[in-house]
């Protein structure tokens, strides 16, 4: 890779990270992407912005179907093979955007209200089984990461599982979608965060969705009940 942990805590506590609260937040901004395409090995994608409580895109359409939580159409998705420089030298280019992951390549994603992943990440942890990464969205819902091929598999998952008739708040994101990720902004809602960090193991990774599934979907279907 470009570059290791200890290059990352030296670019923190250089000077230039002091200088301002705007320049503070932007600089923060490219480390994060950095980490993200160097460490965790993921894609980054600039995204649009909206204004506060979901309204206007900045993408200038007035009817646009997703407000915040699409891709810049002019800016190009920064690769997971990028190093330290490239990463932060392309982020310089797009000030103010969305960070954005790209689904489909190094991960799918499961997403369920958050509550109910809480309690599910509660009980996987108490399982002792390995886990990925985990955010949570100001609108209520927990993604999970997991392994590529989540989102095909998931109707034969369920299948299998039992919980292919059930009711379930649980999605499978795949191919061609998008998490908006720490520290931004989704939608004008409010900021993302992780309920659970990625790790280097786990974002590199991340667990197979059958691990996980069935665990989530008890969950999902007791909040439902």
């Amino acid at each position: 890779m470009g570059f290791t942990i200890g290059s990352m805590r030296t670019i923190r506590d250089m000077p230039y990270m002091r200088q301002g609260a705007r320049r503070r937040t932007r600089a923060s901004a490219c480390t994060t992407v950095a980490e993200y395409t160097g460490l965790c090995g993921w894609a980054v994608a600039p995204g649009a912005r909206a204004s506060r409580g979901g309204g206007e895109c900045s993408c200038g359409d007035a009817h646009c179907a997703a407000p915040g939580a699409h891709p810049l159409p002019f800016a190009e998705e920064i690769p997971a093979s990028a190093t330290l420089e490239e990463a932060t030298a392309a982020w310089e280019q797009v000030p103010g955007a969305a960070v954005l992951l790209p689904v489909g390549s190094a991960f799918d994603v499961i997403d369920v209200a958050e509550r109910a992943g809480i309690h599910a990440l509660v009980r996987l942890e108490r399982m002792g089984l390995r886990l990925g990464p985990v955010i949570a969205t100001p609108t209520g819902r927990a993604q999970f990461f997991v392994a590529p091929g989540a989102a095909a598999e998931l109707p034969h998952l369920l299948y299998r599982m039992g919980w292919d008739d059930a009711d379930l708040d649980l999605r499978c994101l795949g191919p061609g979608d998008y998490v908006t990720a720490p520290p931004s902004d989704l939608g004008g809602h409010g900021p993302v965060r992780w309920l659970r960090p990625p790790a280097l193991d786990g974002a590199q990774q991340p667990p197979e969705a059958r691990l996980l599934l069935g665990t989530l979907a008890y969950v999902c279907h007791r909040g439902r009940a």
